[in-house]
């Protein structure tokens, strides 16, 4: 079985919703005189990454209910007075939408290849690598660990090799992949694949 077709063919939403325990277990750490720290995403504070994933999740939420097609259902990320009781409530919302829709839907994703569908399976994919990265991203702005079981890390490395290195640098989640040294350990190299390094300060 190709990679593609073992992705297709994979529910992520149980991975998905411990990828999101992952990352709100990170964002729980988050202080309010942290917010303005600058992050692995450089054009991002660690306000703007929570915001984005808040927008993030609203917007596939939104694909998931067959809505998914405006930009602005993508970009209206609100932390109110409270990050971590804001990502809370929008991976709820998410993991709620998830669980309504059928895998071979096909979701449409307007910040991903100019606006196509995709089958929800392979959608749901993409937002479970986002909440592993995000959760180092945060863990890794604010010196906590991040320390993500092996199946996690497995499964997101198989959906990191699909991602194209087109259409990677300034404003996008991903950075152009860095080389990884010969035996490197697979929660490293996923971070390099997807743009990262793990002395990041």
């Amino acid at each position: 079985m190709d990679l593609l077709t073992e992705l297709l063919s994979t529910d992520f939403r149980p991975l998905d919703r411990r990828a999101a325990d992952l990352y709100l277990a990170a964002v729980a750490q988050v202080k309010p005189d942290a917010l303005t720290l600058p992050t692995p995403c450089p054009d991002w504070t660690l306000h703007g990454l929570l915001r984005h994933q808040v927008g993030q999740d609203e917007g596939f939420a939104a694909a998931a209910r067959g809505d998914g097609g405006r930009l602005s259902r993508w970009r209206g990320g609100d932390l109110g007075d409270d990050p971590y009781e804001a990502a809370k409530a929008s991976a709820d919302l998410v993991a709620r939408a998830f669980t309504d829709v059928a895998l071979d839907a096909q979701l449409v994703l307007p910040e991903i290849r100019d606006g196509g569908a995709f089958p929800a399976s392979l959608a749901i994919s993409f937002h479970f690598v986002d909440l592993v990265i995000h959760a180092w991203d945060v863990a890794a702005t604010i010196g906590v660990p991040w320390e993500p079981p092996e199946d996690l890390v497995d499964a997101a490395l198989k959906v990191a090799a699909i991602v194209p290195e087109d259409g990677r640098g300034p404003g996008e989640p991903f950075a152009p992949s860095v080389p990884s040294p010969d035996g490197a350990r697979p929660d490293d190299r996923l971070l390099r694949m997807l743009g990262r390094t793990s002395g990041w300060r």
